[in-house]
């Protein structure tokens, strides 16, 4: 319960900063329409010219743009503003001032900011979404409900711990950003089943970068393709990812050294 209270407490300081500037609401909405209304034109354009795409169809693909959308404006509206930040004030020592509150610091520093207009994203996604599978009259039963929201919440929690990490380095090194860019540019993949890739390159968005689990599989149990053992390979790595992000957390905080030092 602590922790929802202060989820609660950061997202209401979210929303105030956010509604200052409501121009941004407005910015945000053209934005990401335009990339989405960008992304469903070019899975117009492939199937104006064949059937299916690495056996995908073209309802499968847009459900897949959905999800893509969605799983990018979770990133963008609480893990990655807050990791961000997390780095610069390991960099200007105002980390110190998080670590005397009397909460745990992974906790804080992972929920320190919201850009609450980056919803629209997530609104935006679900809504192709749910109108793919209703248009081409999908039928969504229990089973696939579970196996979604599993593979949904298996992927957040690998997204976040791969974050994590990476900010994380930040106690070593000054620059990471560079190595953040490398995530986003591998994450633009995800538009895309993974299957349609070389195989090193489905290696990496396998394993190296984990797009893969964070919308190819969500979006492989919504259509029914989804096997047990791609849903318990996103569970175990998402329990693995959790145990050595913590791990490494904890070793990069004893490192730290404070601002006073």
């Amino acid at each position: 319960m602590k922790i929802f209270e202060l989820m609660a407490v950061f997202f209401r300081v979210g929303v105030l900063g956010e509604t200052a500037y409501r121009a941004n609401f407005y910015i945000q909405i053209f934005e990401t329409g335009l990339n989405l209304a960008t992304a469903l034109a070019a899975v117009a354009v492939v199937f104006s010219q064949t059937d299916s795409l690495g056996g995908w169809q073209p309802f499968e693909l847009t459900a897949l743009i959905g999800i893509y959308f969605m799983v990018l404006g979770g990133i963008n509206l609480v893990v990655a503003p807050s990791l961000q930040r997390f780095m610069e004030h390991i960099v200007t020592g105002n980390l110190d001032y998080t670590l005397t509150k009397p909460a745990d610091a992974q906790l804080l520093v992972s929920i320190a900011e919201f850009r609450v207009f980056r919803l629209v994203d997530v609104v935006l996604g679900a809504g192709v979404l749910g109108t793919s599978l209703t248009v081409h009259a999908v039928e969504v039963g229990w089973l696939v409900v579970a196996q979604f929201t599993a593979a949904i919440l298996a992927g957040a929690v690998i997204v976040y711990c791969f974050w994590l990490i990476l900010a994380t380095m930040a106690f070593w090194f000054v620059r990471v950003e560079n190595i953040l860019q490398i995530f986003w540019s591998m994450y633009t993949a995800g538009r895309w089943p993974i299957g349609i890739y070389p195989k090193w390159l489905r290696w990496m968005l396998t394993l190296v970068v984990p797009v893969a689990f964070a919308v190819t599989v969500p979006a492989e149990a919504v259509s029914g393709r989804l096997d047990g053992d791609a849903l318990v390979g996103a569970a175990a790595l998402a329990t693995a990812l959790a145990l050595f992000s913590r791990w490494f957390w904890r070793k990069g905080l004893a490192h730290y050294s404070g601002a006073s030092a």
